[in-house]
């Protein structure tokens, strides 16, 4: 690797670092740089959201005339079709700039390519792209959702060391410690959504809410997954007009709040509600329980991600699981890469993923 690129790798990285705390989904997380032709600083800009200005534009804009025969950073390959805000590639091509330096290519079908092709056909010089891990790995949820149509779902539990999340009574309440229940409210404030099951609602009465000091702004959206019983009317989350995905439709909360996706047996067709969540713009979704909603998204592959806390005690005896369902031999059972494994104050926060399957 020459300086040249390793400068360049180095300034995206930068850009990177800018875009990290932005919440722009469904729209890519993008951080952009201006050089100008003396290699110096000249505009940033970062994303923030559907309907706002590209992070290409914002930092063209504030570079002004100084981007002509300078070098545009940008994490992700810039946009060239016409939604809320005209093509970046447009822009770019008329700024003046002479180099365009990329981090990864859009995933996104309307794009994948296309601009880096048009950047090249108008005479500029295009690098990359360079970092397609780091940035992949910067914004997981939207390359995901942009491949297969559904959000990434992630899967958090606390459990004892013996693998029991609540008691036979229900009781779970508190599990894990401080610092855990910290670390997983953390963990939704990245997600576009806390979902939790039908039987989850009617014990605990959540409110699915970040309780944070720097708590972000808006909370992700709540869903509820209903099954065959009618849903209780009054529930603290009822106030943060939640989604509920049900097989049929439901009085508690307006028609226009509702995925309706019957499936089997009377229960919700959890194939069709991904792909539904998907449509509505969900790229990270944070799914919070019950075991029985665990253990069916995890029968029917959708479970893409795990965050398990193992609490730093024991039950000594049965209680709830994780997940509902029928382990009646080891080959029943799937393979996961464990990712990371950290001490938590007193408990231990286990981050995993299934492992692909060989064809």
């Amino acid at each position: 690797m020459g300086p040249v690129t390793a400068e360049r790798r180095r300034l995206l990285r930068r850009a990177m670092r800018k875009a990290a705390g932005a919440r722009p989904h469904p729209n890519p997380r993008v951080g952009a740089l201006v050089m100008d032709s003396g290699g110096q600083l000249a505009g940033t800009g970062v994303h923030q959201g559907p309907g706002t200005p590209h992070a290409e534009t914002l930092a063209l804009d504030e570079a002004g005339p100084r981007a002509r025969g300078g070098t545009l950073i940008t994490t992700l390959e810039p946009c060239v079709h016409v939604g809320r805000t005209p093509p970046c590639v447009d822009r770019i091509i008329g700024s003046g700039v002479v180099t365009v330096v990329v981090g990864a290519e859009d995933p996104d079908q309307r794009v994948s390519g296309r601009s880096i092709a048009l950047l090249e056909k108008a005479g500029l010089e295009v690098d990359g792209p360079l970092l397609t891990g780091e940035v992949e790995a910067a914004d997981p949820a939207y390359f995901h959702h942009r491949r297969t149509g559904r959000p990434r779902f992630t899967l958090k539990a606390a459990a004892t060391l013996d693998g029991w999340t609540a008691a036979g009574d229900g009781t779970s309440q508190w599990i894990s410690g401080p610092a855990a229940r910290r670390d997983g409210h953390l963990l939704r404030a990245s997600a576009d959504a806390v979902m939790v099951g039908a039987g989850t609602l009617r014990a605990d009465d959540p409110r699915l809410t970040v309780r944070l000091e720097c708590a972000r702004t808006p909370q992700p959206l709540a869903v509820v997954v209903a099954g065959r019983a009618p849903l209780p009317s009054i529930r603290k989350v009822w106030d943060r007009s939640p989604l509920v995905v049900a097989p049929r439709p439901t009085e508690v909360v307006p028609p226009d709040l509702q995925v309706i996706a019957p499936g089997a047996e009377g229960l919700v067709d959890l194939a069709g509600a991904a792909r539904a969540l998907g449509e509505r713009g969900l790229l990270e979704v944070l799914v919070e329980g019950g075991p029985r909603l665990a253990g069916a998204m995890w029968s029917v592959g959708l479970i893409d991600r795990g965050v398990f806390y193992m609490a730093a005690r024991v039950a000594g005896g049965e209680g709830l699981p994780v997940m509902q369902g029928t382990f009646s031999t080891l080959s029943d059972s799937r393979d996961v890469i464990i990712e990371d494994v950290q001490r938590v104050g007193e408990d231990l926060r286990v981050e995993w993923r299934p492992r692909e399957e060989s064809a």
